[in-house]
């Protein structure tokens, strides 16, 4: 996947030196896209509240820096799908507090943030296994990149709702 055609998001777009600071502006942006929608109410039944959204970008953060980390330790590692449906329910993400949510989620984001800047031109070219939206060989350059899409993508989810 090199552009989401639900959101318009154009991988190539963001250059790897932008990662960083992209996944750095997603605390404040999920703080103020929360303060202006009822964080709770689910639009549809099928269709994730915004906190619910939000404590999915928390969680990709935090699985994208372990398969991040997995990818420079190994070679072409395989990255396990990270359950994203099985998590709202069992984690319970519409009860929980939104305040914790979103200072885990500006934790999750800098950390993040913090470990694509160090990377080298050489270590952004490594690959693993993907296992979205079908399984692929992807650069950790790709990682970051989706990541920041993750973002991007369900600010948007957050926003319509």
């Amino acid at each position: 996947m090199d552009r989401c055609e639900e959101c318009g998001f154009d991988y190539a777009g963001v250059p790897a030196e932008a990662v960083p600071e992209r996944l750095r502006g997603f605390g404040a942006r999920f703080a103020a896209a929360l303060a202006a929608v009822e964080v709770r109410r689910r639009p549809a039944p099928d269709v994730w509240s915004p906190l619910e959204y939000t404590c999915h970008v928390r969680d990709v953060f935090a699985v994208q820096r372990e398969r991040l980390a997995l990818g420079l330790r190994e070679d072409r590692p395989e990255f396990v799908p990270m359950g994203r449906e099985e998590r709202v329910v069992a984690d319970a993400y519409n009860t929980q507090d939104p305040a914790v949510v979103l200072a885990a989620l500006a934790l999750a984001a800098d950390a993040l943030a913090a470990d694509f800047a160090r990377l080298t031109a050489v270590e952004l070219e490594r690959t693993g296994r993907y296992p979205w939206p079908e399984p692929a060989e992807r650069t950790l350059l790709w990682l970051g990149r989706h990541t920041v899409h993750e973002g991007e993508h369900h600010l948007i989810d957050v926003a319509r709702s």
